[in-house]
């Protein structure tokens, strides 16, 4: 999986592309935490990921009760297959989710 990070003053903008499970899930949570400070909106924009597992949900959630402390997460650009997992885990009544 490739991160790639974007700020704008207090915003930061993380690109997420290829697949987002137990392998790659940690990767995602370092960036997380290495880069949250000061930071009160979240962007995630999947336009370029294709999966996610139970670890990648993990990593939302627990983003997610950080950024309702700091400010607020938005996810961006879910395509189809990784909305229906929000759906059936009940992660898209949770999540903010714009879609494209």
């Amino acid at each position: 999986m490739t991160i790639n990070k974007t700020a704008d003053g207090a915003t930061l903008t993380l690109a997420l592309e290829g697949r987002l499970d137990t392998v790659t899930a940690p990767q995602l949570e370092t960036a997380l935490s290495d880069s949250l400070d000061g930071i009160e909106m979240l962007v995630l924009d999947f336009a370029d990921l294709v999966y996610i597992s139970s670890a990648g949900l993990r990593v939302l959630l627990a983003a997610q009760k950080r950024m309702a402390k700091q400010g607020g997460m938005v996810v961006r650009h879910v395509n189809e297959t990784i909305m229906e997992v929000f759906d059936v885990t009940g992660f898209a009544d949770i999540l903010t989710i714009e879609q494209a």
